[in-house]
Formats: structure tokens, sequence, C-alpha cells
């Protein structure tokens, strides 16, 4: 009985083996991104490589600018410098030309940047004595009308009520005079850092107009890795070239407006024309604000001198000049050289204003121009002319 079994076991064929298992290799990265993966999503992995990065470029434009704040007193008079340069680049350039010699053109035109705004202040000031005392007299026969008028309304304004908060005024000045006093004197102090800083920035500009070209070459030369040198010089043209038609157009805009305002307010017989010229075009370097604050000085003589309705006719007036400006003269006059948005030049000069006030809102659009500019052409390097 046990051979049988035996035999059975010689002759059976021999059950089938199961196959080798498929190995599948899978490159595993060096960097650890398959552990991460399965459980961090990659997007977010991207998003926090990004996130870091630009946490540490805003870190460093912090700290920029608070090294650059601290140092104030040098960085504004050679920020003011780089724009009356490139203010004076077109007049330089061209005397250059014809020849002359760089330090006598440097001189010259730095000279008549100061006669014509030094000869333009004092007839204002000349101007303006004149005119003082009549205008000091339309004050008050402006304002004995606003309190009779004031005094027919259901309010119960009348004069004795006028004089009752002008003594409470007086009183609580009168209180305040130590600290009117710190104040005055803190006031004195600032014009006189400002006049130091009109000083550095008046020699500041007269060596770039002089050297500016050797200047930034060789702060280049030692701030730069040598293969970054010619990019960044490329990109720096494009955008010095950028400045030099932003300023242009900005004398030109500041030109017309102030013509414009002078004009309505020489039809409509408004004291202190000259005046009035004058602060619209000094004011009108600052976008937007300055205009406004020009135009609302207008409108405020308008109504001291003839009234209300005249007042109405200035403010009319000063609204078509900044319209025909910003939807006329600026594209007109700017065209592709600036090609900044509208809604860049608002959001640029709110975050000027909002950093550091009225010079902030000074010196954001011009930072943008060149900014927008050295960026477009190191991303897409075009010929830039040597200036």
């Amino acid at each position: 009985m046990s051979l049988i079994p035996a035999l059975r076991r010689m002759f059976a064929p021999e059950p089938a083996r199961p196959a080798d298992p498929v190995v599948v290799h899978v490159p595993v990265p060096t960097d650890g991104r398959a552990a991460l993966e399965p459980d961090i999503p990659r997007g977010l992995t991207v998003a926090a490589g990004y996130a870091w990065r630009l946490g540490f470029i805003g870190l460093g434009i912090v700290g920029l600018f608070l090294v650059l704040a601290y140092f104030s007193q040098i960085t504004v008079p050679v920020a003011l410098a780089v724009l009356l340069t490139a203010m004076l680049h077109p007049l330089v350039s061209l005397l250059r030309r014809w020849g002359w010699p760089p330090a006598l053109v440097s001189v010259l035109a730095l000279l008549l940047l100061i006669l014509v705004v030094g000869g333009l202040l004092t007839f204002v000031g000349t101007q303006v004595a004149a005119e003082w005392p009549a205008l000091l007299e339309q004050s008050r026969e402006g304002f004995q009308a606003l309190v009779a008028w004031l005094g027919t309304l259901p309010f119960g304004i009348d004069q004795a009520r006028l004089n009752e908060w002008i003594a409470q005024g007086t009183a609580w000045l009168q209180t305040k005079s130590s600290a009117i006093a710190g104040a005055a004197a803190s006031v004195g102090g600032a014009f006189g850092n400002f006049f130091a800083g009109l000083a550095t920035a008046l020699v500041a500009t007269f060596f770039f107009a002089y050297q500016g070209r050797r200047i930034f070459s060789g702060s280049l030369g030692v701030l730069m890795p040598r293969h970054y040198r010619e990019p960044v010089d490329r990109a720096a043209q494009r955008g010095w070239t950028s400045l030099v038609a932003y300023m242009r157009s900005a004398v030109i805009v500041a030109a017309v407006d102030a013509a414009g305002v002078a004009l309505a307010a020489l039809l409509l017989n408004v004291p202190l024309v000259a005046a009035l010229f004058a602060l619209t075009f000094f004011l009108s370097f600052i976008p937007i604000v300055g205009a406004t604050v020009a135009g609302a000085v207008a409108v405020v003589l308008a109504l001291v001198s003839h009234g209300w309705v005249t007042a109405l006719i200035m403010l009319g007036a000063v609204i078509l000049v900044m319209q025909l400006e910003s939807t006329f003269l600026q594209p007109l006059v700017m065209g592709k050289a600036v090609d900044l948005h509208p809604l860049a030049v608002l959001l640029g000069l709110t975050a000027g204003a909002v950093i550091s006030g009225i010079l902030g809102a000074l010196l954001a659009i011009p930072i943008l121009a060149f900014g927008v500019a050295f960026v477009r052409e190191l991303r897409t390097p075009a010929e830039v002319p040597a200036t």
C-alpha cells in the first residue's frame, strides 16, 4: 500500500512556481521632498519658499529705509541733488556737445538754476510786500461781511458770540505760551537744517553734473561683483534716461499749470498773480497734492478779494487747468519715456506720503520711474544711448 503513493508522487507534475514580483524603481529626490509631499502639498511648499524669501527682502527694505532715515541730513540732500541734476541734464548735455569744458558747464547750469529760483522768489516777495496792506484791508472787509451773513442764519451766531470765541481762543493760546515757544524754537532749528541741507544739495548737484558718470562707475566697481557690473550699468542708464524725461516733463507741466492758474487770476483781477504763479509752479512738482494746495490758495484769495462768485469762477478755472493737465498734457509730454500706469502713480504717491509725508510724495514718482525702467532693462535688455 505504501508503494502506490510513492509512485504517484514520482510521476505527478511539479506545481507552478509563483512569478517574481515586479519591482519599479522610483527615483527619490535627494532634497527630501519625497518624504514631505505625501503630507504637505506641493503648492504649500512653494508658497512657503516664496514667503520666507519675500520676508527677507521686506526686512532688507525696512533696514535700508531705517539707515537712510537715520542719515537723513545726508541722504535727503543727495536725493534732491540727483533730481536737480536730472533737471539740468538737457542743458548740461547741450553745452557739452558744443565743446564747453565740463566744469564750466556745471557751474553755469547751477548758477542759472539759482538765479531763476532766487529771482522768482525775490519778485514774489516784493509783490507780496506791495499788496499786503490792501489784502489785509480786503480780508477785514470780507470777514465783516461773513460775520454779517452768519448773523442772518438761524444758528444764533452774531458778533458777540464770535468775540466770545475769539477771547476763549486767545486765553487758550496764552496758557500754551511755553509750548508755542518751544515749537517756534524747533521750527527755527528746522529752518537752519533746511538751509544746511540746501547748501549740501547744491554742492552735490555741481559734482553730479560735473563728474556724475565717473562717480557712479567708481561706486559700481566697489559695490558690485565684476560679472554684474555691465547689466547693472546698462539698467542704471535706462533708469537715468527715464528720470531725466520725468523731470523735463515735470518742469513743463508745472509751468503750464502755473501759467493757467495765473492767467485765470489775472482775468478775474485776483491779487498776487505772480505769487500764485510761483506757488503753483513749485507745488506742482508734488503730483496731485501740490496742484490741489495751490488751487485752494488761489480760490481763497479770490474769495477774500472779490467774494464767493469770483471764488467759484476761480475754482472752475483751477479744475479745468488740472483736468487738461491730467488728460492731455501729461500723456502728451511724458509719452513712452516714463511708462507708468495712473494707478501706479496714485499708489506710489500714497505710499510715499504715508512713509515720509511731503518729502515722500515728492520723491515717490521719480524713484518709481527710475526703478521701473531699471527692472525692465534687466529683464528685457534694449539699446540705451550713452548719457
